[in-house]
């Protein structure tokens, strides 16, 4: 088959692949969307992947091709999104239930062949099966729709508060959805990009803010959930200055550089007794969990919304090395690129 192959630091080759072999417990998918996630570029241009060659793509949707005999609940064609995480399912945190924090866990896409290919297989229980009327495209963004969920999850959402999403990232816009989906009383996103801004209104935030030329400051103290999806140092610390009394926040984006916070800054934490988790992937009991479920359900019925924009280019999975070039430079890509195989 034809894949991607990431045989070396920046050498990504479009190239013949062995084609996974069907396996009792799997299905064979045959992949029509896959999505370039923010962890894939680090293992494609700086040295970060886990070994070589390897096949990256771990936000996918296809067609089921194949199906192992011991396997029921599939038929070919049908629609499915694909949970990358292999679970131990053994150790203490997989029996609680936790997958995320498995220690021993595989990865679909960065620890073994990814979706960044023509056929990708994986347990049945890994797959998702959704309605038809959803585009593959769609399908591809289950994956960050999860992880999005998740964090909302693992702050103690409840509805009726003030809620801040600090960046509007693809992340951060689904974030920003499930808080209205689940009765926020008012969702305000903050970023540096109007273009993001505007279509964070779209998806139906009630505020937005630019920070950029808006100072946030006057904002201070007003959120009683936060919600950080970018990883960098200044939308952190702004999501300490603007939780109110008791607020709850959740840092969902993964930092890249050393993070410094100064004694005042930290202060905010104990004088407003806020409480802060992180978040880490997408998943609960029973695996893959009501993340996934509810990704399903709610974008078949259309509430949780898949607008064009969150996309910034759709090529053949033929162009990958190009696409990855251009996250060489700071802010040229803006949203998700999906690559069809």
């Amino acid at each position: 088959m034809k894949a991607a192959v990431l045989r070396g630091n920046e050498n990504l080759c479009y190239d013949e692949y062995p084609e996974p072999q069907l396996r009792p417990g799997h299905i064979k998918v045959r992949v029509k969307a896959a999505g370039i996630c923010g962890s894939d570029i680090p293992r494609v241009l700086r040295n970060g992947a886990h070994s070589y060659p390897i096949v990256l793509g771990h936000e996918f949707a296809g067609e089921v091709a194949e199906i192992a005999r011991d396997v029921t609940g599939f038929a070919i064609n049908d629609r499915v999104s694909g949970a990358p995480l292999l679970p131990c399912m053994r150790c203490e945190d997989c029996l609680r239930g936790q997958y995320a924090l498995c220690k021993h866990y595989s990865f679909i896409g960065s620890r073994q062949q990814g979706a960044f290919a023509e056929y990708v297989v994986l347990p049945a229980q890994n797959a998702v099966k959704y309605n038809p009327a959803i585009s593959f495209e769609q399908g591809a963004m289950f994956e960050p729709s999860t992880v999005a969920l998740h964090g909302v999850l693992l702050n103690r959402y409840e509805g009726g508060g003030r809620v801040a999403i600090l960046g509007g990232g693809t992340i951060g816009l689904f974030a920003m959805q499930w808080a209205n989906i689940f009765g926020a009383a008012e969702t305000t996103v903050f970023d540096l990009d109007d273009d993001r801004l505007a279509l964070a209104k779209r998806l139906g935030a009630a505020r937005v803010c630019n920070t950029k030329e808006e100072n946030p400051d006057a904002l201070q103290g007003q959120f009683d959930y936060v919600f950080e999806t970018a990883g960098v140092t200044a939308t952190m610390q702004l999501a300490y200055a603007l939780a109110a009394n008791r607020a709850k926040l959740c840092f969902i984006g993964t930092p890249t550089k050393d993070l410094v916070f100064t004694p005042k800054l930290w202060e905010n934490m104990n004088r407003k007794e806020f409480t802060l988790t992180g978040s880490w992937m997408s998943y609960s009991a029973p695996f893959p969990g009501k993340e996934w479920n509810l990704t399903a359900h709610y974008f078949a019925t259309g509430q949780l919304k898949f607008d064009p924009a969150l996309l910034f280019k759709t090529v053949p999975l033929a162009q990958a090395a190009e696409m990855f070039a251009l996250y060489k430079t700071p802010g040229a890509v803006k949203g998700k690129i999906m690559l069809l195989p």
